[in-house]
């Protein structure tokens, strides 16, 4: 398996976390599950293979181009066949950027990327897949996402406000922050939390909790710490709680998440 993470360049690091390639190194399928991470993302194909995702207990073969939504829950998947994937994962506020549609529309749905970005996305991916050098495939996405980001103007001071709010929910996460963060910016709770979901896909209490959860998918992933440590590290009352939370995400709780994770998904905690 060959996965690499590529950081944007300058003007765009405020608004995309990552790009990233991943690589099978064989034909055989695999099972898999995806669990919540906080952010969407958008996944060009570009190998022989392609991937399955379960909806109602049928796995259904994902787009060319697939764009995922806010996950909030586990989501099975399976690799079929020979993959390679050039992929760009969001922050939680930045996918607004560049999308008309509220972002909670695609929270646990994987569509084709194209019905919400446009024709354009489809010429891209001709590009993509005619084109060899990981550094100029880079270069072509990260022009369409500026040309992009240059027609969504209109909304940047509304998502820069939601981004300042992510940052400091990410640790402060309280009913009364909420209320402290309204009145500081004389808005209501209300419109604070509307606008919150509008742009992220996610209530600020759930985005919390994901926050929470991926951390200590973090701690699990790269170090020996005890799950108690691991439990109040990151945030929680109890490992009960903990325990509790992390199945709900994860569907298994920490222990057999240690035991069993797959490389994929040791992968994309530790990223």
């Amino acid at each position: 398996m060959i996965f690499k993470e590529i950081i944007p360049g300058l003007k765009l690091q405020p608004y995309i976390k990552c790009f990233y390639y991943y690589e099978s190194d064989s034909d055989s399928s695999y099972d898999d599950i995806v669990f919540p991470s906080g952010t969407m993302e958008v996944i060009f194909n570009l190998g022989a293979g392609n991937w399955q995702s379960k909806s109602d207990d049928t796995f259904y073969t994902t787009p060319p181009i697939e764009l995922w939504g806010q996950i909030t829950k586990p989501l099975a998947i399976q690799s079929v066949g020979r993959n390679i994937m050039l992929g760009f994962k969001f922050y939680p506020h930045s996918a607004a950027y560049f999308f008309n549609e509220p972002v909670s529309e695609f929270n646990n749905k994987i569509v084709d990327a194209a019905d919400a970005l446009g024709p354009s996305l489809k010429t891209l991916h001709d590009k993509l897949l005619e084109t060899r050098k990981l550094e100029s495939r880079i270069a072509l996405l990260e022009e369409y996402l500026w040309q992009k980001l240059a027609a969504s103007e209109k909304r940047h001071n509304k998502i820069k406000f939601v981004g300042d709010i992510v940052h400091y929910l990410k640790k402060n996460y309280s009913e009364d922050n909420i209320v402290s963060l309204s009145h500081r910016h004389n808005v209501s709770t209300r419109y604070l939390n509307m606008l919150f979901s509008q742009y992220t896909g996610l209530a600020p209490k759930l985005f919390y909790k994901i926050n929470r959860f991926q951390h200590s998918l973090n701690l699990i992933s790269q170090s020996e710490e005890k799950l108690t440590s691991i439990a109040y590290s990151s945030g929680y009352f109890d490992q009960a709680h903990f325990i509790k939370e992390f199945k709900l995400f994860t569907g298994v709780t920490p222990n057999t998440f240690a035991k069993q994770a797959s490389p994929i998904n040791q992968v994309l905690a530790a990223s």
